[in-house]
């Protein structure tokens, strides 16, 4: 098992950093947030065409994987700069699609979803009622129990869906995904490709969180560094230094489990990852809160952006609670 990324993985996320950087995430994530898809959509263009959609696509179909450990490593960077979308509704839906072994359904979707050109969002069962950005999706997945006359999971394409409501991260934009619309698969095949997409979701959820977390840190250490109090930087003083440690150790902790879950992809794995990258991210927010005076709760602050992510993403596709429990259920001998 290897837990250090590669030459070739490092110079990935470096390419991807570097694209990020240069497309002034923030006031792309502010379009988005006010209902303006389109600088979101020429950014996911570009992210698409860096191969990060594709890496959660089958070659049948026109991707390069499925490879878990490079998407994690993508979505660390996504969640550093921000970016806007359902990215993580994509990744699990192009799993589930590609776990049903539907060819039709496949090549109806997964190659438009490598190339960036559809954009997907995806609702299943425990999960809230809300399905994210399907105002801006090109497609809205749903998987429920169809027509109620039997105890098996249908998935569709929903028909529309309700009005968006507001979240605690404007950038997230959520609505009731409507009735109705095209059932496309159903029976025990799509329970077992929800539980797989379910992983990936909570994997690469739990990637974004990590970088959610990070960007928090990085932030708040150059706040403390330039702003002085007694006439000296704040940064200098030991409580301030303690709690950015606990900070720094607390994502540092997470990272490894993360890389190990994309490794395994074991369910226990996955949500002992994601616990831990999601309570992590929340403590880092708490942190630049504090140490920010609260100054960062304002709109035109940056630092808000990734504040308003860290608890939304700590409780998307599974809470903590529920995640613990996964762990627990995991790591308990077979019965005879």
């Amino acid at each position: 098992m290897r837990f250090l990324p590669t030459d070739e993985q490092l110079a990935f996320v470096r390419s991807l950093d570097a694209l990020l950087s240069a497309a002034d995430t923030p006031t792309v994530a502010r379009a988005w947030a006010a209902g303006d898809p389109a600088p979101g959509r020429a950014l996911w263009s570009r992210i698409a065409g860096s191969g990060v959609l594709a890496l959660a696509v089958p070659e049948a179909y026109e991707g390069v994987g499925p490879l878990p450990v490079e998407l994690a490593l993508a979505f660390v960077e996504l969640g550093r700069h921000a970016a806007p979308g359902p990215l993580v509704e994509t990744v699990a839906g192009a799993v589930l699609v590609a776990a049903l072994n539907e060819p039709a359904l496949a090549e109806h979707l997964l190659p438009g979803i490598a190339s960036g050109g559809l954009l997907l969002s995806l609702h299943t069962p425990g999960t809230g009622p809300y399905a994210l950005d399907a105002d801006a999706a090109d497609r809205l997945l749903v998987v429920d129990h169809g027509d109620g006359d039997g105890d098996g999971l249908a998935l569709r394409i929903a028909a529309g869906h309700g009005p968006v409501r507001a979240s605690v991260d404007p950038v997230r934009r959520l609505s009731v995904p409507g009735t109705g619309g095209e059932v496309v698969a159903a029976g025990p095949d799509v329970a077992a490709a929800v539980r797989q997409a379910t992983d990936w979701a909570r994997l690469v959820t739990a990637a974004q969180a990590l970088g959610v977390g990070l960007a928090l840190l990085e932030r708040t250490v150059a706040h403390v560094r330039q702003r002085s109090q007694f006439g000296a930087p704040i940064g200098s003083f030991q409580a301030v230094k303690h709690r950015l440690a606990d900070t720094l150790i607390a994502l540092e902790f997470a990272r490894p489990l993360v890389h190990g879950a994309a490794l395994t992809l074991a369910a226990a794995d996955v949500a002992a990852a994601k616990t831990a990258a999601g309570e992590a991210a929340y403590a880092a927010a708490r942190t630049a809160l504090q140490l920010h005076g609260a100054v960062g709760y304002t709109d035109e602050l940056d630092l808000s952006l990734w504040l308003r992510k860290a608890r939304p993403l700590r409780d998307a596709w599974g809470t903590p609670a529920q995640c613990r429990a996964a762990v627990l259920e995991g790591s308990a001998p077979a019965r005879a």
